[in-house]
C-alpha cells in the first residue's frame, strides 16, 4: 500500500506523505511476575476477594477483584501495578481482562498482602500511587510477621494523603465497606457491625453451605412430615364421615322397620277388630 497521497487534480500531481497510523496500544494481562509469594498469600487474597465478593453481591455498582493489571497512564502499557485486593465502588460488575484506571473509577479501598520482598514496594510506590489515584482506603497485611503490632497497617485518605490509622486491638473500621477488619493469628477477617457477625470466609464456606443444605433437607423432612399427618387426618376425618353416614344410613333402616312393624301391628289389630265386631254382630242376630 502507497505510503503517499497522490493529488491529482491540482495543476501539478503532489505526492503528500500520509500521516503515520496510529497503532492500538496493548496493554498485558500479565507482567510476567509469580501471582504471589506462597500458599498463605495466595490464600489470604483468594479469601478477601471471594468474601467482599460475597458481601457485595446484591450491589451492581460495586467491583471487586484483585491480581489483575492496573494501568493508571493513557498509552503507556509499562505504568502498571497489580493490587492483591481491590474494591471499586461506582463501576459495574463484570469480567475485565484488565483494569484502566481512565476507563473506570480510583478504587475504594486497596488491599497489599505484603513479604519481606514486597514491603518496600508496598509501603513507598504503592502507597505514593494509591494516594494519587485518590483511593480512600489502603491496607497493608504481612500474614508471615510474627509480631502482630508491625503485621499490618491501615492507611485512610485525609486531604489528598495517608493518614496512618491506629490499629485498636487488632482492629480498624473500614467506612469504605462499612465493615470493621480485625487481624485474627495469621489473617484478617471482615466483621459485620449490623449483625455481629464476621462473614463466612472460604474456610468456612463449604460447612455453611452443608448446614444450610442439612437444614433445608431437614426443613424439607418437617413439611413432609406435616403433610403427612395432614393427609392421615384427612383420611381419618373421611372414614369418620363414611361411619356416620353408614350409622346414619343404619338408623334410617332401622326406623322404616319400626314403621313398617307398626304399620302392619295396626293392621292387624285393625283385622281382629273388624272380626270380632262381625262375631258380636252374629251373636246379638
Amino acid at each position: 500500500m502507497s505510503s503517499t497521497l497522490v493529488i491529482k487534480d491540482a495543476p501539478v500531481a503532489l505526492r503528500l506523505p500520509l500521516p503515520p497510523r496510529k497503532r492500538a496500544v496493548f496493554y498485558p494481562e500479565t507482567d510476567g511476575k509469580p501471582m504471589g509469594e506462597t500458599d498463605t498469600h495466595r490464600n489470604q487474597m483468594f479469601d478477601h476477594i471471594e468474601t467482599l465478593k460475597r458481601f457485595f453481591a446484591d450491589q451492581p455498582d460495586v467491583y471487586v477483584t484483585g491480581n489483575i493489571m492496573f494501568y493508571y497512564e493513557p498509552g503507556n502499557p509499562y505504568k502498571s501495578i497489580s493490587p492483591d485486593v481491590m474494591v471499586v465502588k461506582g463501576v459495574a460488575k463484570g469480567v475485565r481482562r484488565v483494569f484502566k484506571l481512565w476507563e473506570e473509577r480510583p478504587p475504594s479501598v486497596v488491599f497489599e498482602i505484603s513479604s519481606k520482598s514486597t514491603k518496600r514496594e508496598d509501603f513507598e510506590k504503592k502507597l505514593r500511587l494509591y494516594a494519587r489515584f485518590g483511593a480512600p482506603e489502603y491496607y497493608i497485611f504481612d500474614p508471615e510477621q510474627r509480631n502482630p503490632a508491625k503485621a499490618w497497617a491501615a492507611f485512610h485518605l485525609t486531604d489528598g494523603a495517608y493518614q496512618q490509622v491506629e490499629i485498636v486491638k487488632g482492629r480498624v473500621f473500614s467506612p469504605e465497606l462499612g465493615l470493621e477488619i480485625v487481624q485474627t493469628g495469621q489473617e484478617l477477617r471482615f466483621f459485620n457491625p449490623v449483625t455481629q457477625q464476621f462473614l463466612i470466609n472460604n474456610e468456612e464456606l463449604e460447612p455453611a453451605f452443608r448446614r444450610a443444605e442439612a437444614e433445608r433437607q431437614q426443613a424439607e423432612a418437617e413439611v413432609r412430615r406435616a403433610q403427612a399427618a395432614t393427609q392421615r387426618a384427612e383420611a381419618e376425618r373421611q372414614r369418620a364421615e363414611t361411619e356416620r353416614q353408614r350409622a346414619e344410613a343404619e338408623c334410617q333402616r332401622a326406623e322404616a322397620e319400626r314403621d313398617a312393624e307398626s304399620a302392619a301391628r295396626q293392621e292387624v289389630e285393625a283385622d281382629l277388630a273388624r272380626a270380632l265386631a262381625e262375631l258380636a254382630q252374629l251373636r246379638r242376630a
